[in-house]
C-alpha cells in the first residue's frame, strides 16, 4: 500500500514563514530561529523529494535563516554604535511585519475587485464573437502563407527554445550533514580523546561544507556548556575539550 503526501504550496517564502508562526502560535517579535529554520528546510526537502522545483526566493530565505542561526550561535554578540546588542532576527522580523501588513490589504482589495466584477454588466457575447470572427479571416491569412513566413516563424520558435534552454536553473542539494549529527559525532570523538584539535576534525572529512557544519556544531556545544575551547595552541588552530562531568 502506498500513501500520497500532499504539501500546501505557498506564494512566497514569507507566506511559508507566517504559516509556521501562526500554526505554532509563535511570537513574531521573538522567533525561535532554530525551530523555524528546521521547519523551513524540511519543507524545501519535501518539495525536492516530490520533484517540485524550488523557486530562488525560497533558497535565498533559507540561506538567510541559516546565516541568522549562525550569528545567534556566536558567543560574542554584535553591537551597534551606541553599544547595544544587535538582534540578528531584527531585519527578518521587520520584513515579515511589512509583508503581513501588505498581504492583509491585498486580501481586502481582492475582495473588493471580485465584488465589483460581480456587479459589472455583461455585454452581448454572441455579438462580440461574430465581430471577432469577421475581423480575423483565417482563410485569407492561409492564402498569403509562403515558405519565407514559415521559416521566420520556425526561427522565432527556435530562438525562444534556446532562451528557455539556457535559462539558469536553481538546484537544491541536500548535504549528508546536520548540525545535530555533527554535534553527536564530535561528542563521540571527545569520548575517546577528551581534548581534540580542530585540525584533526577537519582531516576526517576535508570537505568545505563538512567543515562549516562541524564549526556550527562546535558553537552549539559551546552554547550548551558541553565543551570548552582552548585558543592559541598551534598556528590557525584551536582545541576542543569536553567539560568534566559531561557524558559522551
Amino acid at each position: 500500500m502506498s500513501f500520497e503526501i500532499k504539501l500546501p504550496l505557498f506564494e512566497g517564502p514569507f507566506d511559508l514563514l507566517l504559516f509556521f508562526i501562526e500554526r505554532d502560535e509563535l511570537d513574531i517579535h521573538d522567533i525561535p530561529i532554530s525551530k523555524i529554520t528546521s521547519d523551513f528546510l524540511d519543507y524545501l526537502h519535501r518539495l525536492e523529494e516530490m520533484n517540485i522545483e524550488v523557486a530562488s526566493e525560497f533558497i535565498l530565505v533559507a540561506a538567510t535563516l541559516m546565516r541568522i542561526k549562525s550569528k545567534m550561535l556566536l558567543p560574542r554578540p554584535q553591537l551597534d554604535e551606541e553599544g547595544n546588542e544587535i538582534d540578528p532576527r531584527e531585519e527578518l522580523v521587520r520584513h515579515l511585519l511589512e509583508y503581513k501588513k501588505y498581504k492583509s490589504v491585498l486580501e481586502q482589495l481582492k475582495e473588493m475587485e471580485e465584488a465589483e466584477i460581480a456587479k459589472e454588466k455583461r455585454g452581448n457575447i454572441m455579438k462580440e464573437i461574430r465581430s471577432l470572427s469577421e475581423s480575423v479571416n483565417v482563410e485569407s491569412e492561409l492564402q498569403d502563407l509562403d515558405l519565407y513566413k514559415l521559416m521566420r516563424v520556425f526561427q522565432k520558435v527556435m530562438e525562444r527554445y534556446e532562451v528557455e534552454k539556457n535559462k539558469p536553473r536553481h538546484e537544491v542539494i541536500q548535504y549528508p550533514y546536520t548540525i545535530s549529527g555533527q554535534r553527536d559525532y564530535i561528542m563521540n570523538r571527545l569520548g575517546a580523546i577528551p581534548k581534540l584539535p580542530f585540525e584533526r576534525i577537519i582531516e576526517d572529512e576535508p570537505v568545505k561544507i563538512a567543515v562549516i557544519f562541524n564549526f556550527l556544531a562546535i558553537l552549539e556545544l559551546l552554547q550548551m556548556n558541553l565543551i570548552t575551547l582552548h585558543i592559541g595552541e598551534g598556528f590557525n588552530n584551536f582545541w576542543v575539550e569536553k567539560l568534566e562531568g559531561v557524558a559522551a
